[in-house]
């Protein structure tokens, strides 16, 4: 990712705070209903954890990235690590602590679609205290990025430390104080986590069922700007009051997980040389799709010198 035009402010340096783990994934024909058992076709064990995966994807694409976590002390901490280390990503800010990594369990059907359930593990550690341990890392940092797999007070104490702009990927939703929402720009929720963030901000409030709608009064009550995911429908955006949508490049879908981590990824990749933010919903919506037509998370991830899908009329 180049800066937009010569003259730009150059490249910012990127801070993740988030969670790290191990998947184990198993490819279905279809996902099996409650109570029911199928055959499954293969199984993997990859790296994963939503901050890893939007570390690396940040990393391949030629951004400057800490991730600052945590794994535990067995087997799995190496290959948690492995696609980090392999990708550029500064490792120096994940402690080490007593019992087991992160762990996912991810099913997989043939139209991509999946079930996820995910363990916390060593994740569970990396609260207040531990930011507070990388508060320089995250201060020095030109863009944070966090998400909701770790616990509220990491999330909060890393927002509030932070001096440079702050992408909160609301993944899973979680509990956050006010003042966490309202410092994002952007917040990153798909369309049901929309729904459960305008909840928590305010429960009276009917949820609107269109999304320019949603998207318009979830940023009335919060952050600066918000991006709505939306799949195959690409994404929406509001700034400065103005909603506006992105279309996806149509791409054949063979596994979708990951896909969010790979859009918020880019997108703080976009967001570090420059580009505003149209132009990096627009990159990072390219970058899920490449992802979807890959299996995984981490290793489904472009480098700067892969050619990205574009859309189509």
């Amino acid at each position: 990712m180049k800066s937009e035009e010569k003259g730009a402010t150059p490249k910012l340096h990127v801070a993740v705070v988030g969670s790290i783990n191990v998947d184990y994934l198993a490819s279905v024909d279809r996902l099996p209903a409650p109570g029911e058992t199928v055959a499954g076709r293969e199984s993997h064990v990859v790296p994963g954890g939503k901050g890893a995966n939007q570390a690396v994807a940040a990393a391949r694409l030629g951004t400057d990235v800490v991730l600052i976590g945590s794994v535990g002390q067995d087997p799995n901490a190496a290959l948690a690590l492995q696609l980090l280390r392999d990708s550029g990503v500064d490792v120096s800010g994940i402690g080490a602590t007593e019992g087991a990594t992160g762990t996912a369990f991810v099913t997989v059907d043939s139209n991509g679609e999946n079930t996820i359930v995910v363990i916390p593990g060593a994740n569970a550690v990396t609260d207040r205290e531990a930011i507070l341990r990388h508060r320089d890392a995250i201060a020095n940092a030109g863009i944070l990025v966090v998400q909701g797999e770790i616990p509220r007070t990491g999330t909060e104490a890393a927002v509030a430390l932070a001096t440079g702009r702050v992408i909160l990927n609301l993944a899973p939703v979680i509990h956050v104080a006010l003042e966490t929402i309202k410092a994002a720009d952007p917040l990153v929720v798909n369309e049901h986590e929309a729904a459960l963030v305008l909840h928590q901000l305010n429960p009276d409030h009917p949820i609107p069922a269109d999304h320019a709608e949603l998207l318009s009064v979830l940023a009335a009550v919060g952050p600066r700007s918000v991006i709505m995911t939306r799949g195959s429908l690409g994404a929406m955006y509001t700034e400065d009051g103005k909603v506006e949508s992105v279309p996806a490049p149509r791409v054949e879908v063979v596994d979708t997980t990951g896909a969010g981590d790979a859009f918020v990824g880019a997108l703080a990749a976009a967001l570090a040389v420059g580009s505003t933010l149209g132009k990096a919903v627009e990159f990072a919506s390219r970058v899920g799709a490449y992802s979807v037509q890959r299996s995984g998370t981490q290793a489904s991830y472009p480098t700067a010198a892969d050619a990205l899908p574009v859309v189509t009329l």
